[in-house]
């Protein structure tokens, strides 16, 4: 109402612009302005009388707030996306920008910060330990068979081999790809770069297409997950391509040999001796992880590094651990020992160093022996 006065004709046919008005009240229908905020704002041009560009503004600012209005009339809309790389996204796989990427963390279990607590159908369908093996394990089915039941119940009634199709060439795969295909080939790689290099599914394996492969939820990747997959996962391929090899199997003898080097490059990570250790440079010499013990507030950057140094993720992401911009402040050299040089606190931001588990089991017992003694001196103190 109060833009048709403004826009209402006077005996000239030129719009009357701006004048005095009564006190108007104005009801909101619901119903959002079809044109967009700049043709609004071009309004503020058709004042019908000249004015210069810092009077104006009080009319561009008050068309603004209208324009803001109309488009919400019962307040801002709550926060949303489907993009899975972005804070707000819930999880839902049917309404993704990424299908088959947020098919794979559902099934492995992991959970984005804004997805509801209820649990729904995918859930019921997640990895517990959070390890899928691409090929059938310890009677587990298939990595492929069991994302088709994630995406079959996403889906609903929608799914079919047509929606299979389009989502594979979605993800860049030729005619003929199948859902394993995508897996075994193209998911990790495609995983680094949507995620900007920082991946949290990991793709494991021993190096052979036909050899053992397991999907990863790094989040759940503790101590006692590599354990079982090194020994319990890992140890039933291991044991069933052995008896293939026995029995003169075609290749068997080969991926025997490439589980048994795999399953040892898992041993040497759950030790953790260089340069399989896990080095985190802003945490002191004592507070060192000694094997695989990762700290999720760490990073991916620090966690992967051994994964990395073995050479046993799929494909190689492009993280680097060359000195970072920045010096930090002066630091007990002890605790420290990498940010000195020559009696010198140098500062330097590095992150390609690798520690014995005798130097950070050394830093602890010193570290325990101080507070002992530091107890005792108070006790002593106060009698």
């Amino acid at each position: 109402m109060a833009l048709a006065a403004w826009k209402f004709p006077g005996g000239d046919g030129q719009p009357l612009g701006y004048r005095a008005l009564p006190p108007l009240n104005i009801a909101c229908t619901g119903i959002g302005p079809a044109a967009g905020e700049d043709e609004w704002l071009k309004l503020a041009e058709q004042s019908g009388r000249g004015m210069t560009a810092l009077s104006r503004e009080p009319i561009l600012a008050g068309l603004r707030h209208l324009y803001a209005l109309f488009c919400y009339p019962h307040g801002l809309p709550t926060p949303h996306s489907d993009d899975p790389t972005q804070w707000f996204f819930k999880g839902d796989i049917a309404t993704s920008t990424e299908a088959f990427q947020v098919s794979v963390a559902r099934l492995l279990g992991y959970r984005w910060p804004e997805q509801a607590d209820t649990c729904d159908a995918i859930d019921a369908l997640a990895d517990r330990d959070g390890i899928v093996c691409l090929s059938s394990v310890r009677g587990e089915p298939g990595a492929a068979q069991r994302l088709l039941e994630v995406l079959q119940a996403a889906y609903g009634g929608r799914w079919s081999n047509a929606l299979l199709h389009d989502l594979l060439a979605a993800a860049e795969q030729k005619a003929a790809a199948t859902l394993d295909d995508w897996l075994r080939n193209s998911f990790f790689e495609q995983h680094c770069k949507l995620f900007h290099q920082r991946p949290f599914l990991w793709h494991l394996w021993d190096g052979r297409k036909d050899g053992f492969s397991a999907l990863v939820n790094y989040h759940k990747l503790d101590h006692k997950a590599l354990e079982n997959l090194t020994y319990s996962y890992l140890q039933d391929w291991i044991t069933a391509q052995a008896g293939d090899a026995k029995q003169n199997k075609t290749g068997a003898d080969l991926r025997l040999k490439a589980a048994q080097d795999l399953q040892q490059k898992l041993k040497l990570i759950l030790a953790g001796e260089p340069p399989y250790d896990i080095f985190v440079r802003w945490k002191a010499l004592a507070e060192q992880a000694i094997g695989w013990h990762p700290d999720l507030n760490d990073g991916v950057r620090m966690n992967i590094r051994p994964f990395v140094a073995a050479d046993i993720l799929r494909k190689k992401p492009n993280i680097k651990w060359g000195k970072d911009r920045g010096k930090e402040p002066e630091r007990d050299r002890d605790e420290y020992p990498w940010f000195w040089q020559d009696d010198e606190p140098v500062g330097d931001r590095v992150n390609d160093v690798h520690l014995t588990n005798a130097e950070k089991q050394a830093a602890r017992e010193r570290k325990s022996a101080d507070e002992s003694r530091a107890t005792d001196e108070t006790r002593m103190e106060h009698g």
